[in-house]
């Protein structure tokens, strides 16, 4: 008999956390989002220059590469800046070639001509599940990004294939929790990374057991609460990205810092009655 567990905020097992999205909090970005996931907050922004690494040059192919970072206070012990230790940080460079290889995975870079998208995830607090909430944030942002070029006609075609989210999973005294926080995370037998498209295909599965192994029927278990936990952020997605929202993302456009707006502020968890548990 599984033991039950108790958890912050009185969550189920299967229930994510509060989550928040902001757009455009950056007025030169071409898309960009604040996403709270408890306690956990990610800033990601969205850029596009126009060149290539030099293996794609002349091929006409474009490129997506993404970079991570902790701020310094974003968690208990302050994480030292990177430039001023002169090296990064090898967790850091893990986490950025995921989320890159992860976008890549719904880009079409054919349709992108020679031309690099940029995408930065910075850590501002963190309290579990900060790789799953960036990649989830970045593609929100991309999103909100390929809006706004299409608008303004920096590109003829949409460039995704696919939408994208992530979330973690842990396996805490034998019971399977979805969106584990730091806590939780501390204290697991097991945790799972899960990035999934919205057509349910899996692009990426990192996973580790470390105080107990893990069954395959708990694994099954594991892989439930996953599927759960992207299609309710896509669900979060899809509350957004109606055509009022991405009218205003892309009016937002506005270079003069004087002049800056920003997306309000949605909260859009617990939503119980909205999305069955």
């Amino acid at each position: 008999m599984e033991k039950i567990i108790e958890r912050k905020g009185c969550r189920k097992p299967d229930q994510l956390r509060d989550v928040t999205v902001s757009f455009n909090v950056f007025g030169y970005s071409s898309g960009s989002v604040l996403l709270e996931i408890g306690n956990t907050k990610v800033l990601c922004s969205v850029s596009l220059q126009q060149h290539v690494p030099n293996f794609l040059k002349g091929k006409k192919i474009g490129w997506l590469t993404a970079e991570y970072a902790m701020l310094p206070t974003s968690s208990a012990t302050r994480v030292p800046r990177e430039a001023s230790i002169m090296r990064r940080n090898g967790r850091s460079v893990e986490i950025s070639r995921l989320i890159g290889r992860s976008l890549r995975s719904v880009v079409d870079l054919s349709l992108l001509g020679e031309r690099t998208i940029f995408i930065d995830c910075d850590v501002l607090q963190a309290d579990g599940g900060t790789r799953t909430a960036c990649i989830t944030g970045a593609f929100l942002a991309l999103r909100a990004a390929v809006d706004h070029w299409l608008n303004n006609k920096i590109i003829r075609e949409n460039i995704l294939t696919d939408s994208l989210a992530a979330i973690s999973v842990g396996i805490v005294d034998g019971t399977a929790l979805l969106d584990i926080d730091f806590s939780e995370d501390s204290n697991a037998d097991a945790d799972f990374n899960f990035v999934i498209t919205r057509s349910n295909n899996i692009v990426e599965l990192q996973g580790s057991s470390e105080g107990a192994t893990v069954s395959w029927q708990q694994f099954e278990q594991v892989k439930d609460l996953a599927i759960k936990g992207v299609n309710d952020l896509f669900e979060v997605g899809n509350t957004f990205f109606d055509k009022e929202i991405v009218a205003a993302s892309s009016q937002n456009k506005d270079t003069n810092k004087d002049n800056k707006k920003t997306a309000p502020l949605f909260s859009l968890f617990n939503r119980q009655k909205n999305i069955e548990t």
